[in-house]
């Protein structure tokens, strides 16, 4: 099953060594065992919870025959695990053309290009990438290429990516922390909006101003030669901007000259309850990327789609991978949209996310441990506090519920050290849906 993935702590939490010592199944005991010793170690893989052998549809099955509802799939299940019709398309494009060297074009590949670009809010052009951190990294490249400038401004505690360029404008410490030398140059970092954190004080969003934009602004005001901000529309573990506050800052971005990167890698494709998460907010940004869900669940792919006139990079290499136009992973992306579009996949994620939020806004408004409930879509959280009026954290407490919730067959992530992310598929029937809400809110009383 997925790891707990708490952001910033190691894999040997006491939660986490209790629920790996009652484990009593031979074969997965021994797989764990195996895995250990096999993967190099770090933290938020390896070593693992446990082993999975199935997943179809929500539902992941370890080693053991045990039965887990999955909210989390790494951000990749939209259209759950093993769509039937997706499987079908893969085998046919095996039989087809299984891969394409770099030098030579395919149809399919093509087609999904043509098809992402009339996706975009302009005339646009596409590369493939067989992950997210590489999409933001051939993102970053066009920006400086396109402006002549080397800086970017991102935001602490953002997740772009596990390379160097991404790791360096992304703010998480996991992924920065102990890596001798400096990182990427010129990244600059500001906070990020967080209403219910605010780190710049204010307990309000109708009073503050919207002081995290304009420290966008004042940053860009004094760092001239940025040339782009990377960000996650909304941020996935997960937290709502405030009203206006992107508005403000493509408008800053657009005065000082900074091209604006929408990471649209986890909440893409439908998962907020629309086809891109920026569109709840009403801007257009310059670049896009995708990547996660875009290959189903099955295969790696990611892309990266610009406005048109950013095609300046025609005389040098700003991606160049060996699977960048894979007739197999292109295909795979192409059926995957088809399926969010014919099954009505964006339009359900408003519907049910709406409705899931709204209950559980109802049944914990009196809990003396949850402070807020928030998200867009099918992409939504809990955060567990010790104390309601200070809004302090409170990471040991929700990580029991995590294993609680594991042992009644519901298997998701906590954010931030004590938020419980809900990502379900998009596909999640709505008895699925009530019966995973029951388990986190009597969790949560149990809790308390």
């Amino acid at each position: 099953m997925p790891e707990v993935h708490t952001e910033g702590e190691s894999n040997t939490s006491k939660a986490r060594q209790d629920w790996a010592a009652r484990e009593t199944h031979n074969e997965t005991r021994d797989l764990l065992a195996r895995d250990a010793e096999a993967f190099l170690h770090q933290s938020l893989s390896s070593p693992c919870v446990s082993t999975i052998a199935k997943a179809t549809g929500i539902w992941i099955e370890d080693t053991a025959g045990r039965r887990y509802m999955d909210f989390h799939g790494n951000s990749v299940h939209h259209i759950g695990y093993g769509h039937p019709r997706l499987i079908a398309a893969i085998k046919d494009q095996l039989d087809q053309l299984s891969f394409s060297p770099r030098r030579f074009t395919n149809d399919v590949s093509t087609t999904l290009a043509e098809r992402l670009g009339a996706l975009a809010p302009w005339p646009a052009k596409v590369l493939f990438t067989t992950g997210g951190s590489d999409a933001n990294e051939v993102a970053l490249k066009i920006a400086r290429a396109a402006t002549g400038r080397f800086k970017t401004l991102s935001f602490w505690d953002a997740f772009h990516g596990a390379g160097f360029g991404a790791s360096s404008v992304g703010g998480e410490a996991t992924f920065r922390a102990r890596i001798a030398g400096p990182l990427l140059p010129g990244t600059e970092h500001v906070a990020p909006f967080h209403c219910y954190h605010c780190p710049y004080g204010h307990a309000d969003p109708d009073t503050c101003g919207l002081a995290c934009a304009n420290m966008v602004d004042y940053t860009l005001e004094r760092e001239t030669d940025t040339a782009a901000l990377i960000a996650e529309p909304m941020r996935a573990v997960p937290v709502v901007p405030p009203k206006g506050y992107w508005r403000q800052v493509a408008k800053s971005c657009a005065a000082h000259g900074t091209l604006t990167i929408m990471d649209e890698i986890p909440t893409g494709l439908g998962k907020t309850g629309r086809f891109f998460a920026f569109d709840h907010d009403e801007i257009t940004p310059d670049i896009i990327t995708l990547g996660k869900a875009l290959g189903g669940g099955v295969l790696p792919i990611a892309a990266v789609i610009a406005r048109a006139d950013l095609d300046v990079a025609g005389d040098f290499a700003i991606g160049h991978y060996t699977h960048e136009k894979n007739p197999v992973t292109a295909r795979a992306a192409l059926t995957t949209l088809d399926i969010i579009e014919d099954e009505g996949l964006t339009e359900r994620a408003a519907r049910l996310g709406g409705t899931a939020m709204d209950r559980l806004r109802d049944t914990l408004k009196d809990s003396a441990i949850v402070g807020d409930v928030r998200g867009r879509g099918l992409m939504f959280g809990v955060e567990i506090v010790s104390d309601k009026a200070s809004r302090t954290p409170d990471p040991a407490r929700a990580e029991r519920i995590y294993y609680a919730c594991l042992a009644e067959g519901l298997s998701f992530k906590i954010s931030a050290g004590n938020v419980l992310t809900l990502s379900p598929p998009l596909t999640i029937p709505e008895d699925d849906l009530d019966r995973a809400l029951t388990i986190v809110e009597a969790a949560i009383r149990d809790a308390e």
